[in-house]
């Protein structure tokens, strides 16, 4: 049965696929995010913020995928992975007035980025890429974008401070979460909820049907 390693760090992208059924592997990403955007610019000029998160999860899943295949282990199966092994990595940005927006810098950055969000709508790019790691298939490398108009709740100033000294807004691209305190603070969305928790249930099987697979497949 082939089995999912998911490139990436956060709780809520293991969360949403354990809640999904899908129980993964994980290995962090060790990519320099600024240093592979600055080499993509180089390379194809400015990019969007859609591109921007695609050519991120392409790194991401590149990177891990490059390490399994030279021998790393991933903490807790020091016997081995399964063999039928497929990498997943995402990347999460938010598209204010077409400026790509990741975690901030600061809290200080996260209350001037609230100040300016309330009121007003943004978009949630997710990219995702997997990795095909399977013995006796082609290798398969592809990826999609997930994207989500997010509006923002007219929130006061008091609540900006109140939210970001509970940390939450620091570790999360754009300042914010759906799944936890700052829920209260996002009047509604347009698209795929998952895909602003950081990994679209919908693009991953899309994904896996591109490479012959049935999300059910990773069902545990």
């Amino acid at each position: 049965m082939p089995s999912l390693l998911l490139a990436s760090a956060s709780p809520a992208r293991r969360a949403t696929l354990v809640a999904a059924g899908i129980e993964p592997h994980v290995l962090v990403s060790g990519v320099d995010e600024d240093a592979v955007l600055r080499e993509a610019e180089a390379r194809f000029g400015t990019l969007d913020p859609v591109d921007a998160v695609l050519v991120l999860a392409n790194a991401k899943a590149d990177d891990v995928a490059a390490r399994l295949e030279g021998g790393e282990t991933v903490p807790g199966q020091e016997d081995g992975l399964p063999e039928d092994l497929l990498v997943l990595g995402c990347d999460s940005l938010l598209d204010l007035d077409g400026e790509a927006l990741g975690k901030p810098r600061d809290a200080d950055d996260a209350v001037a980025r609230w100040k300016r969000m309330r009121g007003r709508s943004g978009l949630l790019h997710t990219g995702h890429w997997l990795v095909d790691l399977r013995p006796g298939s082609p290798t398969a490398t592809l990826g999609a974008t997930s994207t989500t108009v997010v509006h923002f709740a007219d929130v006061t100033d008091a609540e900006i401070d109140a939210y970001v000294a509970t940390g939450e807004p620091l570790a999360v691209a754009g300042a914010f979460t759906v799944d936890g305190r700052g829920g209260a603070f996002v009047r509604g969305i347009e698209g795929d909820h998952h895909g602003v928790v950081g990994l679209s249930l919908p693009v991953l099987r899309d994904l896996l049907q591109q490479v012959d697979l049935s999300v059910t497949d990773l069902w545990t």
